[in-house]
């Protein structure tokens, strides 16, 4: 329970510290916030306007806590460009980023756990360097580039898939799945090379372990010690790597989102940053810095679940 209470307590800290960050440099950097907003050629009347709603009006601490309140009461505020509340904008494209950064994490986890295994298993071998140097490879690429070989192949040459665009889930689900494909295939790409990196050296490390040895002992091959008892005492290192890839996939989707043109979260930040929208930026950084705040939170409570050993070190 005092471990549970000290994720928590940092993770509520986290975010304070973000969230100050986040309003001193939109909020107090020198300059009219408001003539930002609205350009030099603005009135004087719609600047004095969009002050009073900023509520720049009043001390930059009561801004500040008025805020945080406000979003804790889930009132992230309303666009100044879109005349929409910032939470019903948000709310839409995450519909879009949530299932995208899932399906990239899936494939991620499909590709990239078993290459590593499969690395680790033939240790030293051409099929180990062979895989080793793809996985190079496949962090090397740009995840954009390669989205656009995607889509010169199976959406301009085999017509198998949409170019881009995004069908909303509630007009016709299959056609939003069949969307989100090449986007998903193109983030997933790095991910599953370093993925198989990460695998393949944790279990080589722990292919030194006694219980490896002892298996070996006991008629296994090194293949088979690997496969039963090392990929389990190997998930450890590999469960912190996952929680950052997701973490990434979440807050770093704004590239492939222009490129396939989907209507998601880094999109709308995007949008926003062109646009000048304040407002909507802060907000939407902060749902940012939570979604990734409160993955590593869960990856921590669950390594502590996974090791013991852990949770009794800290505790």
């Amino acid at each position: 329970m005092l471990y549970l209470l000290r994720r928590l307590a940092g993770f509520a800290l986290t975010l304070l510290i973000a969230a100050l960050v986040i309003f001193v440099l939109l909020d107090l950097l020198p300059g009219d916030p408001a003539r930002f907003i609205l350009g030099i050629n603005a009135s004087a009347d719609a600047l004095a306007a969009l002050r009073l709603q900023m509520g720049l009006d009043i001390p930059a601490p009561a801004r500040f806590g008025n805020w945080v309140w406000s979003m804790l009461q889930g009132d992230f505020g309303v666009s100044h460009t879109q005349r929409a509340p910032v939470a019903k904008l948000i709310a839409e494209r995450m519909a879009v980023t949530l299932p995208l950064s899932v399906f990239a994490m899936a494939i991620s986890m499909a590709v990239g756990l078993p290459l590593g295994i499969l690395a680790a298993r033939h240790r030293g071998k051409p099929l180990d360097t062979a895989l080793m140097v793809m996985a190079q490879g496949g962090v090397a690429v740009p995840n954009f580039w390669f989205g656009m070989l995607l889509t010169l192949l199976f959406a301009v040459t085999l017509r198998w898939l949409p170019p881009g665009g995004f069908t909303p889930w509630y007009e016709d689900g299959w056609l939003a799945l069949r969307g989100l494909v090449l986007p998903s295939l193109a983030l997933a790409l790095p991910q599953a090379a370093i993925l198989a990196r990460v695998m393949r050296t944790a279990l080589v490390d722990v292919a030194g372990q006694d219980f490896i040895r002892t298996a070996r002992a006991k008629g296994m091959t090194y293949g088979e010690a690997i496969w039963r008892h090392g990929v389990r005492n190997a998930l450890l290192p590999v469960l912190t790597i996952l929680g950052l890839q997701f973490a990434y996939l979440i807050a770093g989707t704004i590239i492939v989102e222009n490129v396939f043109y989907l209507p998601g979260l880094g999109r709308l930040i995007f949008t926003a940053i062109s646009e000048r929208d304040l407002v909507l930026v802060r907000s939407a950084t902060m749902v940012l810095v939570l979604a990734v705040s409160a993955t590593m939170l869960v990856v921590d409570l669950t390594y502590a679940l996974v090791d013991p050993r852990l949770r009794e070190r800290r505790a």
